[in-house]
């Protein structure tokens, strides 16, 4: 399977990190597309410690897929977005859609902003030895 996540839904996740290392257990490809300029999906990636196998780079989305389906063959693609805009685009190209929420319950992935997500422990704003 080669799974496409937009930047979106991505950022849904309490975890993206997390999610990206499992669904390496399970995906042949995965990658990050958006409509947003590269260096948005870089500097997010980049900070969440995300390796990917592609990104949509300079062009957007719909390109993005249709060039990952071009390069990757694998049985499956699947696109995890966040609007009907991302479904319309998903069933343009001929990947499958699954909205981020479907995803995250299907594999056991915390959505940002749940009561069980983990804490970030670098996220302490009380420390006073800090200049």
């Amino acid at each position: 399977m080669t799974l496409a996540f937009e930047l979106s839904a991505l950022k849904r996740l309490g975890d993206p990190n997390a999610a990206f290392s499992d669904a390496r257990t399970w995906t042949k490809y995965i990658g990050v597309v958006s409509e947003k300029p590269t260096y948005v999906v870089t500097n997010f990636t980049r900070k969440e410690r995300i390796r990917q196998d592609f990104f949509s780079g300079p062009r957007g989305v719909k390109e993005s897929l249709e060039n990952v389906m071009r390069q990757f063959d694998t049985d499956r693609h699947v696109f995890v977005g966040t609007s009907d805009e991302d479904r319309a685009v998903a069933e343009e190209t001929g990947w499958e859609y699954l909205p981020v929420e479907d995803a995250a319950e299907a594999a056991e992935w915390v959505l940002a902003g749940d009561d069980d997500a983990p804490a970030d422990p670098f996220e302490d704003e009380g420390r006073d030895d800090w200049p």
